[in-house]
């Protein structure tokens, strides 16, 4: 015997299947509007580029771990969940790009820096030359460690080819990165410093007493891949041309950057 349907039960079974269909719709539209949004990804960027990507407005959610660049090359290595790489030295680039971690046709130059020659705003006798450093009151003089900062191996390279290296080096303090540097002069923890042009000029505690001439040291290039193991690959070459457009690139310019040509 076939029960028949009453009103009443016909109105549940339309109810019931409106709620269900709005249910599907909703979790459809939640489910794109996810699958739409560019994926986070995390860039590995050398310390000295710290204040200038934070300023940076980019198009997608972006984290940043700040380190020594040769620091970072390790991390990548020993396989950290690293999506872009950015250093403050094509040294590890190349390094990495040799054992084949980067995407390859991904590795460029982005920008360039300049070394200086710093002293505490108030040291009683500015240094205006950097042969200066081998005086006998300058008792500690901040540079980054050159084995893993790029900054690090800059400085010791302008003493070097100033030849005055010999005699400064027992005053050399090594710091963990660039920034750490210029937080020893900052902070009169030490009598001169050799930092970036960039993050000297960010400090109102410090005075820029010289520019080493770029004949004193290699190249500074700010060079920038995407990482082989990336999981986010459109996202990171979404991100990297974001830093190559005119808006990002003024902002560099801005801290004292010079972009590429």
């Amino acid at each position: 015997m076939i029960t028949p349907v009453t009103t009443q039960g016909r109105i549940q079974s339309l109810l019931a299947a409106s709620f269900f269909g709005l249910i599907a719709l909703l979790t459809s539209a939640l489910f794109s509007q996810v699958n739409s949004q560019p994926a986070k990804i995390l860039v590995g960027a050398a310390a000295s580029l710290q204040p200038v990507l934070q300023e940076l407005m980019p198009p997608q959610q972006v984290t940043y771990t700040f380190a020594a660049s040769g620091v970072l090359q390790r991390q990548i290595e020993q396989g950290a969940p690293i999506d872009l790489f950015i250093s403050a030295s094509i040294t590890q680039m190349n390094e990495l790009e040799r054992q084949q971690l980067l995407v390859p046709g991904s590795k460029s130059v982005l920008v360039t820096n300049r070394m200086v020659l710093i002293s505490p705003r108030k040291s009683p006798k500015p240094l205006t030359d950097f042969r200066q450093l081998v005086r006998p009151e300058i008792k500690l003089i901040a540079i980054a460690e050159p084995r893993t900062a790029p900054a690090g191996q800059y400085a010791t390279e302008v003493l070097q080819n100033l030849d005055i290296l010999a005699q400064v080096k027992s005053k050399l303090v090594l710091g963990n990165n660039a920034r750490a540097t210029l937080t020893a002069v900052e902070t009169g923890n030490a009598d001169a410093g050799i930092v970036y042009l960039t993050d000297a000029r960010r400090s109102d505690q410090v005075m820029i007493g010289a520019i080493a001439d770029q004949k004193l040291h290699a190249p500074i290039i700010y060079a920038i891949a995407i990482v082989r193991s990336t999981k986010s690959l459109a996202a990171a070459h979404k991100y990297l041309q974001f830093l190559r457009s005119d808006s990002a690139i003024k902002v560099f310019e801005q801290y004292g950057f010079k972009a590429k040509n």
